[in-house]
């Protein structure tokens, strides 16, 4: 089944307040986000006619309790009735009133005591951006039970899919190695929950993909055998829907931490490219996979012309705003399978797969010609800038000796003027397996 469609992050934020002061420093707040429009009212009024036409654009709204033209908190109903996720603001909060804002399915509540709590509604709603990178899978065999966990994580911004067996599950899951949160039931057909955390695990450890059980809090121990057979955490059922929240958010950003500094780990930290650890980890596995015959592959090393006269005649400043945008320029149009990495200094190596070894000249050609249209300018004068390629599709046996070839390939562009693609000839071929040369 489709996850849930993820909302743009150009979308508009709605704000409603009767504070000028607390109005501004909410749009301020989040404006310090980036990629969203921010939409601010003083009224139910003019909240009401800017949420009537295309209510769509909302990704969300922060709203204030208590206005003077709706004081009983009418506008959560409002906004809320036209599908947009809503975080309430409020100067004070009693059960009575807690118990109301979560009836209204509402995201969170923030008591303005302070600008820190006002500030605080900007994380939210970072976070809310952040859940569309968060996919869940909702195990059980239940439709309707189904329907309302994944409401829930729709709330959220949660890409949910959902499955009524282990079985199905784990077909999600292949087809969606991604996914970041598994939430499953015990007692289902053909596969139950115990043996999908099982089958789960086989491939996954608990911080690369996090498993919440549900337990029926009538069985005694339930919740100690799922921890044990490698859930992450657990929930009775029926279980409130504060504590879900928390539990999924909990679960969920620890996948993600886990994953955000296992890419630092992997990424150019001035370019924001991968690094030489990544290139040789998932360039040999690249290299691995064409020696069988499943792929094409070519190797190019880059190098930026002239490089050194832009740190000395402009500085060092200039120099890695030039490697920056040569980085991005080389890494847009490449596919999810294809490796871009810094090399050291002023070189690149690109690693794309190919449908056969003719199409790298396309590669490469467009990345040269994309860099030398950069319009990259210091003190408003344009300095201009271009690089020399060198590539390879001649599959030696290993990608340390591909990329030697290709680095001569460099010197071959340097000496022939700069600003060129040279191809190293056939020096080290090897015998490639069957499927690939019958497909040549």
């Amino acid at each position: 089944m489709q996850p849930l469609a993820a909302a743009p992050t150009d979308r508009s934020v709605l704000v409603v307040d009767d504070s000028r002061s607390v109005r501004g420093l909410l749009c301020g707040y989040l404006s310090g986000l980036g990629g969203f429009r921010i939409e601010a009212a003083e009224s139910y009024a003019q909240a009401r006619a800017l949420v009537e036409n295309d209510p769509e654009r909302f990704f969300c709204a922060a709203l204030d309790l208590h206005l003077p033209d709706a004081p009983n908190g009418e506008i959560v109903d409002l906004v809320a009735g036209r599908g947009i996720p809503v975080i309430v603001l409020t100067g004070s909060v009693d059960e009575a009133t807690r118990e109301t804002m979560l009836s209204k399915q509402i995201i969170d509540y923030v008591v303005k005591r302070n600008t820190n709590e006002i500030e605080h509604v900007a994380y939210l709603v970072g976070r809310l951006r952040e859940n569309l990178a968060k996919k869940v899978l909702v195990v059980d065999d239940s439709l309707s039970f189904r329907g309302y966990v994944k409401a829930l994580l729709g709330r959220y911004r949660y890409p949910t899919f959902e499955a009524s067996h282990g079985r199905e599950a784990m077909e999600i899951i292949r087809e969606n190695p991604d996914i970041c949160l598994v939430i499953t039931d015990v007692n289902m057909p053909e596969m139950d929950g115990f043996e999908l955390i099982a089958a789960i695990r086989s491939h996954y450890r608990r911080e690369d993909m996090a498993i919440i059980g549900l337990s029926d809090s009538s069985r005694r121990g339930l919740s100690a055998l799922l921890l044990k057979s490698g859930a992450n955490d657990f929930l009775a059922k029926p279980f409130a829907i504060e504590e879900f929240y928390c539990r999924v958010t909990q679960n969920t950003n620890m996948v993600g931490y886990v994953r955000h500094m296992r890419d630092s780990a992997t990424r150019d930290y001035l370019t924001g490219v991968r690094n030489r650890r990544y290139l040789f980890e998932m360039g040999d596995n690249l290299h691995a996979n064409a020696l069988r015959g499943n792929i094409h592959i070519a190797a190019g090393v880059i190098d930026a012309d002239h490089f050194k006269r832009i740190n000395d005649t402009h500085g060092h400043q200039a120099g890695d705003e030039a490697l920056r945008l040569i980085a991005s320029t080389l890494q847009r149009g490449l596919r999810k399978t294809d490796i871009i990495a810094r090399y050291g200094g002023e070189e690149f190596v690109c690693i794309p797969v190919v449908k056969k070894p003719e199409d790298a000249a396309i590669v490469f050609e467009r990345m040269r010609a994309a860099v030398a249209e950069i319009d990259f300018r210091v003190d408003d004068r344009r300095v201009p800038l271009s690089v020399s390629i060198g590539v390879t599709t001649d599959l030696c046996k290993t990608l340390d000796e591909m990329l030697k070839l290709a680095d001569q390939g460099v010197y071959v562009a340097k000496e022939s003027g700069r600003n060129q693609v040279a191809f190293v000839p056939d020096l080290c071929p090897v015998q490639l397996a069957p499927a690939l040369s019958a497909s040549g």
